[in-house]
């Protein structure tokens, strides 16, 4: 018998979610990091409550459409990816240590997606802010082809940001305001028993 699997796009298809469009803030003096790790409501939870991330958003990054909607770049019709951006207090947490917390996120090697949400639109990237940010970013991904735990490369790429566009209000959040349906979305993705199986305590 085959198990059915939700991806974020089912869910949205079958009424789950419903909603409207709304801007996030820019805390000032503060730095942006922004990152693709497949589905976004996958990857708000690991930076909320970070000491030192003052705020997250989830949206649309890299692609040259304007004003993307859910609905485009979920079926693949736009260049963008799903990403999430962290706002953050450099004195209070490392760049490096925002890279930890992705990789150990992700499935650094799949290059058609994330998980089960296959689509260009879910594969994996790091959008550097500053020249800083690109040496850094580049510096933890040839650690962590080096680190033994891969057997093929690291498929996540390292680009220039773009504007960032905020998703819909509705996904903000979405793993506190839809906990049902998100907690089977994301059991039955795979990324637990994935991160258990690659970094085990080290999360």
């Amino acid at each position: 018998m085959k198990r059915a699997i939700l991806t974020c796009a089912l869910l949205f298809s079958l009424g789950v979610v419903d909603g409207a469009w709304a801007q996030g803030a820019t805390p000032a003096n503060e730095a942006k990091a922004v990152f693709a790790g497949g589905c976004f409501w996958c990857m708000q939870p690991p930076f909320d409550h970070v000491p030192g991330v003052t705020a997250t958003v989830v949206g649309y990054a890299g692609g040259r459409e304007e004003s993307p909607t859910y609905k485009q770049v979920s079926a693949g019709e736009t260049s963008h990816r799903e990403a999430i951006e962290v706002t953050y207090d450099p004195l209070k947490i490392t760049y490096e240590k925002l890279l930890e917390i992705f990789w150990h996120n992700i499935n650094p090697i799949q290059i058609d997606g994330q998980f089960h949400d296959v689509g260009d639109q879910y594969t994996t990237a790091i959008f550097y802010t500053t020249d800083e940010q690109e040496k850094a970013a580049e510096a933890s991904k040839e650690a962590l082809a080096k680190s033994g735990k891969f057997q093929k490369p690291i498929a996540t790429v390292i680009l220039p940001a773009t504007k960032f566009w905020p998703a819909e209000e509705y996904h903000q959040k979405y793993y506190l305001k839809n906990r049902a349906a998100y907690g089977i979305y994301h059991f039955t993705s795979g990324r637990d028993s994935y991160k258990q199986l690659i970094w085990g305590d080290e999360r």
